[in-house]
């Protein structure tokens, strides 16, 4: 009876804590996908985008932080999680999208609710991706770096919080001021919202990944209700 016992609990507890698993050769980009410890019909999907120090091809690299080091440090986020890896260079949006597609395709996906986050390099590509595709995206934030002025006006469609601290020598903090003020140029009312962690520097404020407050910010937010 005891042993029975066991293995049910080894079963249940396997499905409570779900692991994140790799998913290899069917996209542009490999990467990591964690599902929802509770499924419904439709589920949301939350694309996180690394920095430069994680690429390569070595996957595993993925999960020194971020979104992944969140779930690991018993984070329980209620979406579909995927983490790519980016071999080398800039993110792109159409490999991006990729992923996303083949989610959509694969899985049990709530059209309404795709969101994506990056940093640092991740945060250009999270900016190239919405500038790109703004009707895909239901809502985005950006952490530690950038996106190009000229995605602005798509970029001013989509509720963005971009995230950035004072003490950041790697990528300056001027990088997401730039882009912020494009997006508001274009639209005054454009739904950004821009915080300045005071005394933040660029590794430091990767710990707001391990937090529910990051994605209960992007959670909230439906495609419907956009701009």
């Amino acid at each position: 009876m005891k042993s029975i016992i066991t293995i049910l609990f080894i079963v249940l507890s396997s499905n409570i804590f779900a692991q994140p698993k790799t998913v290899l050769n069917q996209t542009a980009y490999d990467f990591w996908l964690n599902e929802p410890n509770e499924l419904t019909e439709k589920m949301p999907l939350i694309v996180f985008l690394h920095g430069k120090s994680l690429s390569g091809t070595d996957i595993n690299r993925v999960k020194r932080y971020g979104a992944l080091k969140g779930i690991e440090k018993g984070l329980n986020i209620p979406a579909y999680l995927v983490a790519p890896q980016l071999p080398s260079g800039p993110w792109n949006a159409d490999k991006i999208d990729e992923i996303v597609s083949y989610m959509i395709k694969n899985h049990s996906i709530d059209e309404s609710r795709i969101y994506v986050t990056g940093m640092s390099l991740g945060s250009y590509g999270t900016m190239k991706y919405v500038g790109q595709y703004p009707d895909r995206i239901a809502a985005a934030v950006s952490i530690c770096g950038g996106g190009d002025v000229n995605d602005a006006c798509n970029l001013a469609q989509v509720p963005i919080k971009v995230i950035h601290g004072d003490k950041d020598f790697i990528v300056p903090l001027s990088e997401s001021k730039k882009i912020v003020n494009a997006i508001k140029k274009c639209n005054n009312q454009a739904p950004v919202e821009f915080e300045i962690v005071k005394g933040g520097n660029h590794g430091s404020v990767e710990d707001l990944y391990r937090h529910k407050e990051l994605y209960d910010w992007l959670l909230q937010h439906t495609k419907e209700n956009n701009l």
